[in-house]
């Protein structure tokens, strides 16, 4: 909480976090044909946009990592349909418009000797530039290094589409 002149005020939003973040849902699923199909079909007809996906394979399963337009419509429809799924939050960043725009993002959280875990593209670009989303050892500590660093973040705000 912040203390300013005019008494306190909450700097959490409404998920519970003071800082902007994505939800990221990875689901489990069987290593067979069909099975990542099945889960995109579940999105079909809805206003809800797949902004990111990526695919862990192994011998016995597999991990779909997801990001969506619309997070809390998507859980409802994931739980629904029976996905096993665990969310994670990710930071999400605008690249900037240099030769090498992941070195960057590499120099400046390790500057903050900060780990990334995850990395990968969002689909969308919601103010015309390319996105990257990134899970990082330490969220908070991330999203300070790189606001503070000229960042432009990305919040599920920007990320919501009228059409």
């Amino acid at each position: 909480m912040s203390y300013g002149e005019d008494g306190i005020t909450p700097l959490e939003t409404m998920r519970g976090h003071s800082y902007p973040a994505l939800t990221q849902f990875t689901i489990f699923l069987e290593n067979r044909v069909g099975q990542l199909m099945e889960v995109l079909r579940k999105f079909d007809g809805t206003d809800i946009r797949i902004l990111a996906l990526s695919i862990h394979d192994s011998t016995e399963c597999a991990f779909a990592r997801l990001l969506l337009s619309n997070p809390e419509a998507g859980r409802e429809i994931l739980e629904r349909s029976g996905f096993p799924l665990v969310e994670s939050q990710l930071v999400a960043l605008e690249l900037p418009d240099t030769r090498q725009p992941m070195l960057s993002v590499c120099t400046a959280l390790l500057r903050a000797e900060l780990n990334i875990t995850q990395a990968y593209p969002l689909f969308s670009r919601p103010h015309g530039r390319p996105v990257v989303a990134l899970m990082v050892d330490n969220i908070e500590y991330a999203v300070e290094t790189l606001a503070s660093s000229g960042f432009q973040l990305i919040t599920e705000d920007d990320l919501i589409f009228d059409n």
